[in-house]
């Protein structure tokens, strides 16, 4: 007996910055390549309007997979904090102290990744929590943003909630232009073996996508200010040759494809009565 694909959210990233933290301290800020689980979580808490302490368990629970559009370009900044204070308003040390005159500027190397995009499905069986997110998603409760608050999305972030989401995942159009030297490969990341992605190409693909290809730390047990913890877990990864009709370029005509897969694919989504 065939297994019942998972219902699930169908969503879209894409803005002029990103970033995605993995291995980040306060003085060096990285981006991962791809929209991460802690910063993807977080951005459900947010739309959710919970606070940093809450519990994050029914969220964790969630199963994400994102197919790369666009894989944009990492910047670096250059950042400084507490130059030009009053004495009083230095950055404050471990001690509780102020910094000193002499080292009361802090200067930090942030990432981003520019002209990215992406789109990703949220999986799970919980009903009622993916209802949730999705009202969350189109109506949140504090503001969304791409890994950090400077990073706002370029537009509405859902897009749906579909019955077996990989399936429209792998078909939705690609916000990307067709490359000029031939078929190139997208790329899919997962917290689950990819083998189960519903391709159908002639190209050979770069792996099967079933067995992980190294951990990343990105599994958030807790966003309390003082007691952020994560764990590692497994990351799939597997590069796959689509279709070129799937690629739609940018701007307008792009958004346009989309909304025309939207119309003809996904169930108008419910409103809840104000």
């Amino acid at each position: 007996m065939t297994e019942k694909p998972a219902r699930g959210l169908l969503l879209r990233l894409a803005g002029p910055l990103q970033s995605w933290g993995t291995h980040s301290n306060y003085m060096r800020r990285d981006t991962a390549r791809f929209p991460t689980r802690s910063g993807v979580v977080g951005m459900l808490a947010a739309g959710l309007g919970r606070e940093r302490e809450a519990p994050l368990a029914d969220l964790t629970a969630l199963s994400m997979t994102v197919r790369v559009d666009r894989p944009g370009v990492v910047l670096s900044d250059y950042h400084t904090v507490g130059g030009g204070l009053p004495a009083d308003e230095k950055v404050i040390t471990v001690d509780g102290k102020r910094r000193s005159k002499a080292k009361g500027t802090l200067v930090s190397k942030r990432q981003y990744l520019s002209d990215a995009a992406f789109t990703l499905t949220l999986t799970s069986d919980n009903e009622e929590l993916l209802h949730a997110c999705a009202a969350a998603l189109r109506d949140p409760h504090w503001p969304l943003f791409l890994g950090r608050r400077s990073c706002p999305p370029e537009g509405p972030v859902l897009l749906g909630t579909v019955e077996d989401p990989l399936h429209h995942l792998v078909r939705m159009p690609l916000a990307a232009k067709r490359p000029r030297n031939g078929p190139q490969p997208i790329e899919f990341y997962g917290d689950r073996p990819l083998g189960v992605l519903p391709v159908s190409s002639d190209a050979p693909d770069r792996g099967d996508g079933d067995h992980h290809s190294g951990d990343v730390t990105d599994e958030p047990m807790s966003f309390a200010p003082l007691e952020r913890q994560y764990l590692p877990r497994p990351l799939y990864r597997r590069s796959v040759h689509l279709p070129d009709a799937t690629y739609e370029g940018f701007g307008t005509g792009y958004l346009e494809k989309v909304q025309s897969y939207i119309d003809t694919h996904f169930a108008k989504p419910e409103r809840n009565p104000r």
